[in-house]
């Protein structure tokens, strides 16, 4: 009875029932405001995480394990590598029973739903050793995904809705008004699925390696990722292309479609006419290369004998208008009496002449002796004074010794001093048939203390304005 009467009369109280009910809504507010942080007073397993980036991680999302919840994220904190770069620490707080987490297992920032809520998905690894109370999973145990939910509806901006409304207003306008066409498709389509039917049985087969055909388009796809802005810069330059084509679609590119048939009908009745052509145009520039070669190498002299031709060219009317009135007068000349008897005589001068000119002719061609004769002449001649010209001479005493040539001698001059030697070649090489490609003539080397006659053993191959040829 008294226990009866002292619950009766806490329930009578109005301020013991309000202070009561004040203190399980505090605590209620209090356990529902912390739930996602775990309940108080409850042991947990506490880890740090470092990720690449965060991706929308926040504080209070959960952590899972094989998809049941296993705790919550208590904090998500930017920090600086060593190496400059930043990342995000996550603090962790795992139930006792997932303790310890061995060291190789991996992370991963998943989404939650498609409204961009994301988890901490844990993959526990296989290692004996386990991470201790405090300690941090490594960088290098984060597996992004390849493309979350939220980065794939990123895709659809605005930009990208406008041309996939472009796009379908152009098929809509491609597909209309051609239902038949569109149906006589559709029934082809069962016979074409039929005949594809060995085509992929083929494919499929384990000899084609079909599956690793997509690992290399996945490879290649990764290989291309880091040019995906060169990529869409390619589509932005091929709309500009192809709305310039769309601008004379009508009627030049149609008229050149409609014309494509009957041009590639007359090609391919022409090419084989025109094929031995082909093979005569390759042997004839392989046989050409050579010459262009040359070419290359001269065009310097060709340029400069072009540039030099330009004056004779505007010259030559005036002497084309010469040349009939000579032609007429050779014509004449030909027609008259003893012409004929003359060149018949010419001919065998040239004939007599021929082998004297070819053996003298390179003194001149090869040595230009005749040409420096001639100029020593002038210049000998050409000094003087108001009373005349006079010859340029230098006097000098014979050297002194046997035979020397200041005196008679009954040989030659041959010692015993360095200079009474002599020095005497009647018969030098120009150049002639049968002798050496040089000029000995005024290019022998004097030899002193030696007495040479004949060819001398040093001698320059060129004279004075002209190379030896």
């Amino acid at each position: 009875m008294r226990n009866r009467s002292g619950i009766q009369g806490l329930a009578s109280s109005p301020i013991l029932v309000g202070a009561v009910t004040i203190l399980v809504v505090i605590v209620a507010v209090f356990l529902a405001y912390n739930a996602n942080n775990g309940l108080p007073f409850v042991s947990t397993y506490n880890l740090k995480a470092k990720v690449p980036n965060a991706d929308a991680l926040v504080k209070g999302n959960e952590i899972r394990i094989g998809g049941v919840r296993v705790g919550v994220v208590k904090s998500v904190v930017p920090i600086q590598e060593s190496n400059g770069r930043v990342a995000a620490e996550l603090a962790l707080s795992i139930d006792k029973n997932a303790e310890p987490l061995p060291l190789d297992s991996t992370i991963t920032i998943r989404p939650k739903s498609a409204l961009g809520l994301k988890f901490l998905q844990v993959t526990p690894g296989d290692s004996s050793k386990g991470f201790a109370p405090g300690e941090t999973i490594p960088l290098a145990a984060y597996e992004p995904e390849p493309v979350d939910i939220d980065e794939f509806f990123d895709l659809f901006d605005k930009l990208t809705r406008d041309a996939i409304r472009q796009n379908q207003a152009g098929f809509g306008n491609a597909l209309a008004g051609r239902g038949p066409q569109l149906n006589e498709g559709i029934g082809a389509l069962r016979r074409l699925v039929v005949s594809a039917g060995p085509v992929l049985r083929t494919i499929v087969a384990p000899s084609t390696d079909f599956d690793g055909f997509w690992r290399a388009l996945e490879d290649i796809s990764a290989t291309v990722a880091p040019v995906a802005e060169t990529q869409a810069s390619l589509f932005v330059a091929l709309d500009r292309t192809f709305a310039a084509f769309a601008r004379v679609s009508r009627p030049y590119i149609q008229e050149t479609i409609e014309k494509g048939p009957r041009t590639l009908d007359a090609v391919n009745a022409d090419l084989p006419a025109v094929r031995p052509f082909f093979r005569s145009s390759a042997r004839f520039f392989t046989a050409l290369k050579p010459g262009a070669k040359a070419i290359g190498e001269t065009s310097p002299i060709i340029a400069e004998a072009l540039h030099a031709g330009v004056p004779v060219l505007n010259a030559s009317p005036v002497f084309n208008k010469q040349l009939q009135p000579t032609a007429e007068a050779l014509v004449d000349f030909q027609e008259a009496s003893g012409v004929f008897n003359g060149l018949d005589l010419l001919i065998d001068t040239n004939n007599l002449l021929k082998p004297a000119l070819k053996f003298i002719a390179p003194a001149q061609t090869s040595c230009n002796y005749v040409t420096l004769a001639f100029r020593n002449l002038v210049l000998s001649t050409g000094g003087g004074n108001d009373n005349g010209n006079w010859l340029n001479f230098i006097t000098f005493a014979p050297a002194e010794g046997v035979n020397n040539e200041g005196s008679p001698a009954s040989s030659v001059a041959n010692g015993p001093e360095r200079s009474n030697h002599l020095h005497y070649n009647p018969y030098p090489n120009t150049g002639a048939p049968g002798q050496p490609n040089g000029c000995e003539a005024g290019n022998e080397k004097y030899q002193p203390g030696q007495t040479v006659i004949g060819e001398a053993p040093v001698w320059a191959e060129t004279t004075r304005g002209i190379e030896s040829k």
